[in-house]
């Protein structure tokens, strides 16, 4: 698909459902954060071959790479979408059966999309373009808001490229721990809902406890 014409990559976001698009059942996220956290208890050889995509060509898997660590890239708080093995996770979840074949023909349409836009203005592939280039074009579809009619096909496909990521990288053992996610953890100390926050919501223990001895009244407790 990456030798996809600018025409060919316009009729395949006119037959796919872009708004629909990229949707997965919930079953199959499961089997994708299963899959994710195997790939990561795994002890990596040191002759081991690279992970080798299912769904993604060559082309498109290097592109995958690149974009997804744009949209979350590595900080001093944790590792970058690549490092959470979010392109794994989105690749698992194009090969998955309950996926939609609008879902793979609209993520390969983007990627072709992006490439032609690419050469385009800077005679480049994505991956092949410097860092200013990709983001001079990925900043005509990063604001489906503000995004101009003719960029609004592929605004709508990155933004859902871009939860993808964003669903992958929060569903790994990564994104639980840059969250500071504990779990459903019994805590001694927890002396409820901080006042400010309480204020800010408009409602108090006072109310709260008032309401509850009426309702007990009421009901003769």
């Amino acid at each position: 698909m990456s030798d996809m014409n600018r025409r060919d990559v316009l009729k395949v976001f006119g037959v796919a459902p872009i708004a629909g698009a990229l949707e997965w059942s919930a079953p199959g996220v499961e089997r994708a954060k299963r899959f994710v956290a195997e790939l990561h208890e795994e002890e990596p050889a040191a002759d081991a071959a690279p992970y080798a995509p299912k769904f993604f060509n060559a082309h498109e898997w290097r592109t995958v790479l690149v974009l997804s660590d744009i949209i979350i890239p590595k900080d001093e708080r944790s590792g970058s979408a690549t490092d959470a093995k979010a392109p794994e996770f989105i690749d698992f979840m194009l090969m998955d059966k309950e996926t939609s074949e609008a879902s793979r023909v609209s993520m390969r349409g983007g990627l072709a999309w992006l490439d032609s836009e690419m050469r385009k203005r800077f005679d480049k592939n994505f991956i092949d373009a410097s860092d200013a280039d990709r983001r001079t074009v990925l900043n005509l579809i990063a604001y489906p808001k503000k995004v101009n009619p003719e960029f609004r096909r592929g605004a709508q496909w990155f933004d859902r490229f871009r939860a993808n990521v964003g669903s992958a990288f929060f569903s790994s053992a990564m994104g639980w721990k840059d969250l500071q996610y504990m779990g459903n953890v019994f805590n001694p100390g927890w002396n409820g809902c901080p006042k400010a926050a309480t204020d800010k919501l408009g409602v108090s223990y006072e109310e709260f406890d008032a309401s509850l001895a009426k309702s007990r009244r009421a009901q003769g407790l």
